[in-house]
């Protein structure tokens, strides 16, 4: 809460990083008043632990959008305080007594005025997990896409080698994604395995609306098929979704790392 010793001084930009489990989330948006009270979000719970903090309203500014069940290990966000007395550091164990254990902070540190958590960021990474074994343990379930096989992983390289440079991303985006743009600038993509499991690493500006899960769920699908590798590449300069194969589940799908 605001004291004698806070006035007359300007506010702190904190800078964030947040891990959190999706499983039990709508996402990480604050919902709208008509929708509010379907279920939780990532920035109501840290907003609610930022309001008993401070004794009023903090907003948090998040560097993007996840979508339902997407989980997050670098979650990046920022916020303004009032509070002078409390070191940028000390914001991660005041903060998780607060929270759900379903949500960590990571890491805070003080930020320069003008930081902004989305119109900064240069690049936002994301890590899908594809469990290849023939059966990951219960615990593993809500993290990973169990694909039960191994498959060709020196094809899903060759037709992911194209996902490099500004692109129309049209053939990977849902329906009623509202981005004014759909070209994004990719910085790569590719597969590599981890014990059991098979990692694919998508980094971009910015990503349309389900893109990496539409885009995995396409090579998967070709790859099952046996499709030759100018397949994908067909179907990206296409910018037609309905080309497209399915939409990968959300489980896997990890917001890894935002650059700055």
């Amino acid at each position: 809460m605001k004291g004698p010793e806070t006035e007359s001084l300007p506010l702190r930009n904190i800078k964030l990083k947040i891990s959190y489990d999706g499983s039990r989330f709508l996402g990480w948006q604050r919902q709208s008043e008509q929708a509010a009270g379907k279920g939780r979000t990532v920035q109501e719970e840290i907003e609610k632990a930022l309001e008993k903090m401070h004794g009023h309203p903090v907003p948090l500014i998040g560097s993007g959008r996840t979508d339902s069940g997407v989980h997050a290990a670098g979650q990046a966000a920022n916020f303004h305080t009032d509070i002078a007395r409390i070191p940028p550091e000390r914001f991660v164990p005041a903060l998780n007594s607060l929270l759900p254990l379903d949500v960590r902070i990571m890491d805070s540190c003080e930020a320069p005025p003008s930081f902004h958590a989305r119109f900064d960021a240069r690049a936002r990474t994301y890590r899908f997990f594809l469990y290849c074994g023939s059966r990951p343990c219960a615990h593993e379930m809500p993290y990973v896409w169990a694909l039960g096989r191994w498959p060709d992983v020196r094809l899903l390289n060759r037709m992911a080698s194209c996902l490099r440079g500004e692109i129309d991303c049209s053939a990977f985006t849902a329906s009623g994604d509202q981005s004014k743009t759909r070209t994004r600038y990719l910085y790569g993509a590719r597969f590599f395995p981890e014990g059991e499991k098979l990692v694919f690493e998508i980094s971009a500006n910015a990503f349309l609306w389900k893109m990496v899960r539409s885009i995995l769920g396409t090579l998967i699908d070709l790859e099952r098929r046996g499709a030759q590798a100018g397949e994908f590449s067909a179907i990206l300069e296409s910018r037609d979704r309905s080309r497209a194969g399915p939409t990968a589940p959300g489980t896997g799908l990890f917001l890894w790392d935002v650059r700055y």
